[in-house]
């Protein structure tokens, strides 16, 4: 009989035989705090299950990735997003033969610090709260420390650089990105980008916003004209491309795109930023939701004895509590919770 000890030992044993980039178990640069390690599962496995169980990702089944309050039951959430980060970027490390446990668990939390109402809710609390506000970064605050009753998950160095690290601005794919400290990082923030420009464009498509045909033709030549298709060129562009580099000793090894794929994947990006995110930021929904974020944060700044006490557990400063208890709310609390208060307008 196998003893629990040695489950965990062979699972380490085995990631001996990952690539020579990849990042293994036994070489963790650990956690914040001392734990003893699990009798079972590897340090990134244990990351991953923690991350699972959290109050903060099932909150991600309600809150919006891109259309507020659709009339549909197949527009991506928070939730369904983060799963479809997760899946591709575990195709991709497996490919490479990465360490997945360590990309599951970086996919799996990389958006657990999203505001209600998707960026809208962020931009929000970035104009109000004045240090600013980043959903990576607050991201790393709820795993560090607002989960597991203001304990936090006390998650492996490596999961926690993947997470604040993961984002991107509106600039041009892999330019100016800065740098991830694992490859299994870099991993999840492309398969980040190749998750969300191909749900949006079918969420778009379903919401009658754009059709197929008006996707910019030379994107669509290189990349597919399904969404199948594009994932499926992306996938495979990004894994081909990564064994190139990784395998020309002269250069280090990166997570990367051939140059006409990256520039197509660039052309349906910035399509999306002109032809449906900036059209939805200004709907009716959008406006409703900006109020509700800030009415909701103006309430509590003025009442901090109506926040929960929980919130009080890191931090004196009352509008930090305010930015964690308003940052955590999904779409539905956040506007049920406006009506209560009577702080929406009709």
């Amino acid at each position: 009989m196998i003893s629990q000890l040695n489950v965990r030992q062979l699972a380490e044993e085995k990631e001996e035989s990952l690539s020579p980039n990849a990042i293994k178990s036994k070489q963790s640069r650990g956690r914040l705090r001392y734990e003893k390690p699990c009798p079972i599962r590897t340090a990134f496995q244990r990351d991953r299950d923690r991350i699972i169980h959290t109050k903060a990702f099932r909150r991600l089944k309600h809150k919006t990735q891109v259309f507020i309050a659709p009339q549909g039951d197949h527009y991506v959430t928070r939730l369904t997003h983060t799963l479809e980060v997760t899946q591709i970027a575990r195709t991709i490390a497996r490919a490479l033969n990465l360490n997945e446990d360590l990309t599951e668990a970086i996919a799996l939390g990389h958006d657990l610090g999203h505001t209600p109402f998707g960026h809208v809710g962020e931009e929000v609390l970035n104009e109000l709260y004045h240090p600013g506000f980043k959903h990576n970064e607050q991201s790393l605050r709820i795993v560090d420390l607002l989960e597991n009753d203001g304990q936090g998950l006390n998650l492996t160095w490596e999961v926690r650089d993947g997470i604040v690290n993961h984002s991107k601005s509106r600039v041009s794919m892999l330019a100016d990105w800065g740098k991830v400290g694992t490859l299994e990082g870099e991993v999840c923030r492309i398969a980040d980008i190749v998750a969300y420009i191909n749900h949006d464009i079918g969420d778009a498509i379903r919401a009658g916003i754009i059709t197929e045909s008006d996707l910019p033709a030379p994107a669509a030549t290189v990349l597919g004209h399904s969404h199948r298709e594009r994932i499926n060129t992306l996938v495979g562009d990004i894994i081909e491309q990564s064994w190139l580099v990784r395998d020309n000793s002269l250069v280090s090894p990166a997570i990367t795109m051939s140059p006409a794929v990256l520039e197509a994947t660039n052309a349906l990006r910035q399509f999306l930023f002109d032809r449906v995110y900036n059209l939805q930021s200004a709907q009716e929904e959008a406006r409703r939701a900006r109020e509700i974020v800030r009415r909701l944060y103006n309430y509590f700044k003025e009442h901090a004895d109506k926040l929960p006490a929980e919130y009080s557990l890191h931090s004196d400063e009352v509008e930090r509590r305010v930015v964690d208890y308003v940052a955590g709310m999904t779409d539905l609390y956040a506007s049920r919770l406006a009506e209560e208060l009577a702080l929406t307008t009709k």
